[in-house]
């Protein structure tokens, strides 16, 4: 077995993500890190993360999950991987803790939008989901419409009532939650004037 495929199988318990101290513990040195940055094996991601190259080629959906296990998709990138929009997100938007270090969401890749959300909200309508065949902490259908009416006024007008109409049709709503949720967040008049009405 050579060298090259015991560093891989290193990489590989960690999600092809390893962190500076991660390194250390499995006695990858810094002479050895630039060597393998040199020969393509090895990138570095952002200051104190390394990121294994193969042609796999890690998805930036497993670079989110390493890097942030606690993370939640939302906005826009949930609104996209449940078909509500066309529109593409730029970036990853994830609901984090509001006492998160705001520093460590500053990164080139992949670049995440942070949404910070109070503890009492955060966990509200948390599932699991699927993106690049990478498991993802995510919000499901009814809380990620109950934010985009919290958020109706800042929302581009064309994408809100594009989304509202899709999860209108969607047979896997369920308006009971929908309702649930709206009340625990505070947007249940919203919910009853804009969505109520199709319902």
């Amino acid at each position: 077995m050579t060298a090259q495929v015991d560093y891989q199988k290193i990489f590989d318990k960690y999600n092809g993500i390893m962190r500076t101290c991660d390194l250390m513990k499995e006695g990858i040195f810094y002479a050895k890190i630039q060597e393998l940055m040199k020969e393509g094996q090895v990138e570095k991601i952002k200051y104190g993360y390394y990121q294994w190259q193969d042609e796999r080629a890690f998805t930036e959906a497993s670079a989110v999950v390493s890097l942030f296990p606690e993370a939640i998709v939302c906005d826009m990138t949930a609104i996209m991987y449940y078909g509500y929009t066309d529109r593409v997100a730029g970036v990853w938007h994830i609901a984090v803790n509001n006492k998160s270090a705001r520093n460590k969401y500053k990164l080139d890749f992949p670049e995440v939008k942070p949404h910070f959300i109070d503890d009492a909200r955060l966990n509200i309508g948390l599932t699991t989901g699927e993106i690049d065949g990478i498991s993802v902490r995510i919000y499901d259908r009814e809380r990620v419409i109950c934010d985009c009416l919290r958020h109706m006024n800042s929302m581009d007008g064309e994408v809100f009532n594009v989304v509202i109409q899709r999860y209108v049709h969607d047979k896997k709503k369920n308006s009971a939650k929908l309702m649930e949720y709206a009340a625990k967040l505070g947007v249940e008049k919203k919910a009853r004037r804009v969505i109520g009405v199709w319902l």
